[in-house]
């Protein structure tokens, strides 16, 4: 090896190491979170429906457990992305820029029916020709 790809000082080296073990820290807390929130997101589900199935659920609570759950949620937002979460603003786009579209197309027809169609000017025109024919002799 040449010497240049060694020149690693034993500080810069311990210095790699700590951030390297400071990295692998942080993923595991993260990792950790993840699991507190799945955990904590599936009890709250589950009190959720218990909630809905009893004959009067409370709304406050319920409103409470729905708050935490999205909270969870954009906590977890990284690990619980899913293309079928797309599904809802698609879908608004489309129902709201077609609503647009037909507005559009309403408001157009109906100023086009409002302004008067501009007045005719006939001495532009050429005088109207008549073709006389002449009775057949015979």
């Amino acid at each position: 090896m040449p010497p240049e790809a060694t020149d690693f000082t034993d500080d810069e080296f311990a210095r790699a190491i700590a951030e390297v073990e400071a990295a692998l820290a942080e993923l595991k807390q993260r990792q950790a979170q993840v699991e507190r929130d799945r955990h904590q997101r599936h009890d709250l589900q589950a009190r959720q429906q218990e909630l809905q199935a009893t004959a009067a659920p409370d709304p406050a609570e319920l409103a409470a457990i729905a708050a935490q759950i999205e909270t969870i949620e954009l906590n977890l937002e990284s690990r619980l992305f899913r293309w079928s979460a797309l599904a809802e603003p698609f879908w608004q786009a489309v129902r709201f820029g077609g609503l647009g579209v037909f507005i559009g197309w309403s408001l157009g027809f109906w100023t086009s029916q409002l302004t008067p169609e501009p007045a005719t000017d006939t001495s532009h025109r050429p005088a109207a020709v008549s073709v006389v024919t002449e009775p057949k002799s015979q």
